[in-house]
């Protein structure tokens, strides 16, 4: 709400709006609005015991899950231990397992003191990346017109066999880490990473990351204008690459799409792995966070504790609200995991905490805009964010296509706030066609949301099938897709994985989210969110900044409990003086237990049980937040009051889209254009036959689109305008697509050449679904052609290249013959070559096809190894 009159316009407040009514009081209409508000209470019965219902199973499930584990290692230890005492080895087990105990309590105590003193080295050095990379400075965002506190690095690929050469022509990479309490630098954090994957394949790769502290009045407009000069540079580094492939993790997914959405004709493709976007949406039952800002406070919150911070947030207040997710792992898991494998865990656990424990800053106006446009207010999804005064953002006029990872184990970023928007954006499928749009995702079935951008398994499959798939993306047709990685063959070291790209329907896409009218309850927030902030802002922001000073700002980060815990376990604290000698003594003599020890079996039984009642109690709390939220910011007069708050973008309607300018411009060129436009139309009444396009026929596709004249020649915007324009034919006059044909292919040389193309791409008929030799069949028969009964196994592009180029040798070499005499041996010799010429490609390619395959949607076997 912009002021307190914004409650008084009509129209934004119905009860006023009955008040004008004359008959909105009179005892007719007392019966309807009890009728509305029954529905509204019954929706609200209806969400909050769907959400207690799945809460209560899934409860019930894990503790049972839970229960037999336990039960079955406690029956194994009582088991070892009876055996123990029949041997006479029950004594020696339990000295061992003390003498164990005490060996790994000091080994621990000073892994946690060198964690104390990792943090304050880091700290004092201002939290540098911890990429495991050398890097070199390109840009400083220090330096530009906007200082901001982001720079751009260049990674320098290690002298390694693994990492090919960079090559000038390849696309760079840009990854945009999260600054979201946390340092930079999780991107590359291991070999197997995001930057590892780019470097093995020869892109170049460059990281955005970003000082401890923010320039002084920086805000997020500074850092997207930042964002944009690091991409035009590495553009001009880089004058014979494609525009380069910008990748954002987390909050740097929707860093991503503000780049991309002020900048559309700047990237490559954009990728989004784990980044919360329709931050209103979820499950019920499920993703409870979401709750947070109805539960704990809306954007008051943010501006109090940057009013205690003098005007700046501490990014560990993030962190902190991160670890009460999951009390469980953070404050005894990851602990205990550390304390049961000290002998190997210490180095792995000391670089992950190097970053976790970094804690950046962000200006009050940077986090106020954060959570007011994007996880209070929605508005991003809604069409509704402002960078600044004035400068809106629309995801429509993102150009580059857009590949979104998500995962069904994400608690902070669930599908549905990854893939919402979309939804929200643009009416139907047709319309990302319409704008010759290309969006890809992905839902991964259980990885976390660090895993998405920190897992090694993920590394070496997802982003590298996804590294792969970046190279052909826009041979692809406009349109939505669905990427799938099916389970991999062969070993390790050579796995293959069967890669897919379906195509979806927004109804499909709907599936994800079990339905939206939870979101009532949000805009509800939204709205008190905005009086709140209004209310601080006015009568309460000036006393409390009138008590906070630099020094007392500076001291509350320094008692923060995150900073405290860390501080007080490191060498500054005198008590632990002798702590590392005894590390040493004991590392000398270290003697563990064995796996088999039952009491180091009642130690891990113990353990699990700390961690199923933890668990239990962040399930049952979930589940007392979701009730609770649901029950205030659920109820009929709260749906009413947050209704001025709901609506999002106006989308055109279905029948509409028809009469739109690029629409309608194309179908009165369907029977204009070439070879070109007529064999990408083909292989888009293909690709539609199948519903799916398989990775390797899409690398095909690709290959010939691009490398092949008379692609070749074509410019990259030609190119994908011609993509888009005979996407939209196909979709809105498939019939007279086809029938249309013969008008763009008028030669016989020319529809036999087309189909050849057309039928090697999808590959060997065997592997063809019966509607796709269909289709083919089709095309045969519209342009005069026998029906399809052989295999095309080589490029006819290709092939009609090298038999052009055997033919003028051969010529050239006849008239060399005519101009300078020869003696009869050579002469001969020459008659020999230019007889032996190769014929034209397609009567060197065929071979019969021996059976076809019975018809599948999905996709079949694209064998691409991963590195």
């Amino acid at each position: 709400m912009k002021d307190i009159f914004d409650a008084l316009e009509k129209g934004q407040n119905q009860f006023l709006d009955m008040l004008s009514d004359a008959t909105a009081w009179a005892p007719s209409e007392h019966s309807t609005r009890m009728q509305a508000q029954a529905t509204e209470l019954t929706k609200m019965t209806e969400l909050m015991t769907l959400g207690l219902t799945r809460h209560m199973t899934r409860i019930a499930d894990v503790q049972k899950d839970h229960w037999q584990k336990n039960l079955s290692a406690f029956n194994k230890s009582m088991q070892d231990m009876g055996e123990a005492q029949k041997s006479g080895a029950f004594i020696d087990n339990w000295n061992s397992y003390w003498q164990d105990a005490v060996q790994r309590t000091v080994l621990t105590m000073d892994t946690l003191r060198q964690r104390g003193d990792i943090f304050l080295e880091h700290e004092a050095a201002g939290c540098p990346p911890v990429l495991i990379y050398d890097y070199e400075l390109v840009v400083d965002g220090a330096d530009l017109p906007r200082p901001c506190n982001y720079m751009l690095l260049k990674i320098i690929p290690p002298k390694d066999s693994k990492f090919r050469e960079h090559q000038p022509w390849k696309r760079p990479y840009i990854i945009i880490d999260p600054r979201a309490g946390h340092g930079a630098g999780i991107g590359g954090f291991k070999s197997d990473s995001q930057v590892g994957v780019a470097l093995r394949d020869g892109h170049p790769v460059y990281f955005v990351a970003f000082k401890r502290w923010p320039e002084k009045g920086q805000t997020l407009a500074d850092v997207t204008n930042a964002e944009a000069a690091f991409v035009r540079k590495v553009k001009e580094l880089h004058p014979r690459a494609p525009n380069p492939i910008v990748t954002g993790n987390c909050q740097g997914g929707w860093a991503t799409l503000l780049l991309a959405a002020t900048n559309p004709d700047l990237t490559g493709p954009i990728v989004l792995n784990g980044a919360p976007v329709s931050t209103w949406s979820g499950r019920v039952g499920e993703n409870p966070m979401r709750y947070n800002g109805g539960i704990l406070g809306g954007t008051y919150n943010a501006m109090y504790y940057s009013d205690l911070g003098h005007g700046v947030f501490d990014g560990a207040d993030i962190v902190q609200n991160f670890e009460l997710l999951n009390p469980a792992r953070n404050y005894f898991g990851k602990y205990y995991d550390l304390y049961s494998k000290v002998d190997t865990e210490p180095q792995r656990f000391l670089d992950f905490e190097r970053w976790w424990g970094g804690y950046f800053l962000l200006n009050e106006a940077e986090m106020k805009w954060i959570v007011e446009q994007l996880f209070v207010g929605n508005r991003l999804a809604k069409n509704e964010a402002q960078l600044e005064p004035g400068r809106n953002i629309d995801l429509k006029e993102i150009r580059a296509p857009i590949i979104v990872f998500a995962s069904w184990g994400d608690n902070i970023t669930p599908p549905q706030q990854a893939l919402n928007w979309i939804i929200d954006s643009y009416t139907d499928e047709r319309e990302i066609a319409i704008r010759g749009q290309r969006i890809i995702y992905m839902v991964h079935d259980q990885v976390g949301h660090l895993g998405i951008f920190v897992s090694s398994k993920i590394a070496k499959k997802e982003h590298t099938e996804v590294t792969s798939t970046l190279k052909t993306i826009e041979a692809l047709p406009p349109g939505l897709y669905e990427m799938t990685i099916d389970d991999y063959a062969g070993d390790i070291l050579e796995r293959e994985f069967t890669v897919s790209f379906h195509e979806r329907t927004m109804d499909e896409l709907r599936e994800i989210d079990d339905g939206r009218d939870e979101e009532h309850a949000f805009a509800a927030v939204a709205r008190a969110s905005e009086q709140q902030s209004e209310f601080y802002d006015v009568c309460v922001r000036p006393f409390v900044q009138s008590g906070v000073t630099e020094q007392s700002a500076d001291l509350r980060r320094r008692l923060h409990p995150l900073r405290v815990q860390r501080s007080m376990m490191s060498s500054l604290n005198p008590f632990l003086g002798l702590l590392p000698g005894c590390a040493d003594k004991v590392k000398e003599s270290r003697t563990p237990a064995g796996p088999n020890n039952p009491f180091v079996e009642l130690e891990h039984l113990n353990a699990a049980l700390v961690e199923q009642s933890m668990d239990l109690f962040r399930d049952l709390r979930d589940t007392m937040y979701e009730n609770l939220f649901l029950s205030v910011w659920g109820s009929p007069y709260m749906r009413w009051f947050g209704h001025s708050r709901l609506p999002g973008r106006t989308l055109k309607r279905k029948e509409d889209l028809r009469s739109l300018p690029p629409v309608q411009a194309a179908l009165m060129r369907i029977e204009e254009g070439g070879f070109c436009e007529a064999v990408i139309r083909m292989l888009i009444l293909l690709a539609e036959s199948r519903g799916a396009v398989r990775k390797d026929r899409l690398e095909r596709s690709a290959r010939v689109l691009t490398q092949d004249e008379p692609f070749k020649s074509l410019a990259a915007d030609e190119r994908s305008f011609i993509l888009q324009e005979q996407t939209l034919i196909v979709e809105f006059a498939h019939e007279k697509a086809i029938e249309s044909l013969p008008k763009l292919l008028k030669t016989a040389e020319e529809r036999e050449l087309a189909s050849n193309v057309v039928r090697f791409v999808p590959g060997a008929l065997k592997e063809m679904a019966p509607h796709t030799l269909e289709t083919l069949q089709k095309f045969q028969k519209v342009l005069g052609l026998p029906p399809v009964s052989e295999d095309i196994t080589e490029n006819p592009l290709e092939a009609q290249v090298k038999w052009k180029k055997t033919a003028a040798e051969a010529k050239a070499s006849k008239s060399a013959s005519r101009e300078n005499p020869v003696s009869p041996e050579a002469k001969t010799a020459v008659v020999k070559k230019s007889s032996a010429r190769k014929a034209p490609a397609r009567n060197t390619t065929a071979k019969k096809s021996t059976s076809a395959r019975k018809p599948r949607r999905a996709v079949g076997k694209s064998q691409e190894p991963a590195e």
